[in-house]
């Protein structure tokens, strides 16, 4: 095992995205800072490569190579690109409602498409009038014969703007247990896109409103049962939304110190470079100091998801100290870039302002010490680590055939084929049940020697 928790196919996957993020991301930046809108044609080639689909199953055409995988595909491109890091992210989170949820028949139609790039995936659950409080949503989908009709508005979905299929949480009857998910095309009547907006950061990435007007879904789009709707977005959020979250602020925290510790190397002060000095020592020291503790916490806890071990604490955890220490790093950097560093071109003043984009979604800082608190009193529910546990866990995939797998490597892991028809997995106040993942005998190359 290499540090981190990663293996030899992890690391050569780590250079293949570092060296795409050099070549094909670094030179689109300065025109994504400039143009503050969307980037298509970029997000589409990432989609591309394979890597929206690192926790499909290889029976649907995916890499099936788990959550550690998924944490340095986005650290590596956040480290070039935050917003491309997080364009990633979203869709990536998009997948778990389909792995977790979906029916046979839907990771059939869906997933195949997801993991070739030829479908970004979205998940919308937050409303403008309700906030985080996913029970205070107020758009609903009432049944219509073999169809439902949304009728609501979605905001701060990411990938809005580029997004194919949209999990869309709603209301279908009262309470927790009244909340239900569907899968929406972008091409549906009745749905459309609001105006982008401008933001402080991640320019290139999307995340806007969304509109439901009589919008027709069929029934079969409904993903699990009516009621379910909690489930999706709470394990979604928990299991997806907070690792990826932590690798985009990971990805953000190495570049903050890249840059800063060349800018100290190249800098002169009293004819000598600024790094000579004590104080900025200092600083540099406790930014490596936060990124090392970052590192651990974010690679031990999708460590754990990918053992199918209990872990929501850490996954909690993990975004806390992550979402922190890159804002702290990125205000020492700051100091030391001192009046340099509020230009445009250096990129130190980006970093902090994409570092502040992360700190809301999933949950802000202060709702992961509310959660930490209560498992500390065992005031907990129990984890979705645990209730989904089945479909998390990797099992030993064979090793590839390709002349360039190493012999000597430890083999990784790949999701496996017999996971059980049912799995229960549910909110705090409720239960519900989650369609297995069942697989076909699909022989897929691993995507330890997948092509760019």
């Amino acid at each position: 095992m290499h540090r981190y928790f990663t293996d030899q196919r992890h690391e050569a996957l780590r250079h293949r995205v570092r060296d795409f993020a050099e070549s094909e991301v670094r030179p689109r930046v300065a025109e994504m800072e400039a143009n503050r809108s969307v980037c298509h044609d970029l997000s589409r080639l990432i989609a591309r490569q394979g890597w929206i689909g690192a926790t499909v199953h290889r029976a649907y055409g995916g890499m099936g190579a788990g959550h550690v995988a998924k944490t340095l595909i986005i650290e590596e491109l956040s480290r070039v690109s935050a917003a491309m890091g997080a364009m990633v992210q979203a869709s990536q989170l998009g997948v778990a409602k389909i792995v977790h949820f979906g029916s046979e028949e839907q990771k059939k139609t869906w997933l195949p498409a997801i993991a070739s790039g030829d479908c970004l995936p979205t998940i919308a659950v937050t409303e403008p009038q309700s906030g985080g409080h996913v029970l205070g949503m107020a758009s609903t989908a009432v049944r219509d014969g073999d169809d439902y009709l949304l009728n609501g508005r979605k905001t701060y979905v990411g990938n809005s703007h580029v997004g194919d299929l949209h999990g869309v949480v709603v209301r279908t009857g009262e309470g927790s247990k009244g909340l239900s998910a569907f899968l929406v095309e972008s091409d549906t009547p009745g749905f459309r896109v609001g105006p982008q907006q401008p933001t402080m950061g991640l320019h290139g990435f999307s995340f806007g409103e969304l509109f439901f007007d009589n919008c027709r879904v069929p029934a079969a789009n409904l993903l699990g049962r009516e009621g379910d709707g909690l489930s999706v977005a709470y394990s979604s959020s928990v299991l997806y939304g907070r690792p990826n979250l932590t690798a985009v602020s990971l990805g953000i925290h190495q570049a903050v110190l890249d840059e800063t510790t060349a800018f100290c190397a190249e800098r002169q002060r009293y004819g000598k470079p600024l790094a000579d000095l004590s104080n900025i020592k200092l600083k540099l020291g406790r930014i490596q100091s936060r990124l090392l503790l970052a590192r651990l916490s974010a690679y031990h806890a999708v460590h754990l998801l990918d053992q199918g071990l209990p872990c929501d604490a850490e996954l909690m955890n993990a975004k806390l100290v992550n979402v922190e220490s890159a804002l702290e790093s990125a205000r020492d950097a700051m100091d030391i870039h001192a009046a340099c560093g509020l230009f445009t071109d250096r990129p130190v003043e980006r970093f902090l302002r994409d570092a502040h984009h992360i700190f809301a979604p999933a949950g802000t800082s202060d709702i992961q010490l509310l959660r930490l608190g209560e498992l500390a009193l065992g005031q907990t529910r129990g984890e979705w680590s645990s209730r989904l546990a089945d479909l998390l866990r990797l099992e030993p995939s064979e090793w590839p055939e390709e002349s360039d797998a190493p012999a000597d490597t430890p083999a990784i892991t790949g999701r496996g084929p017999d996971a059980p028809a049912t799995t229960t997995g549910r909110g705090p106040d409720a239960t519900a049940t989650v369609p297995g993942q069942r697989t076909g005998p699909v022989r897929r190359p691993s995507w330890f020697a997948r092509p760019r």
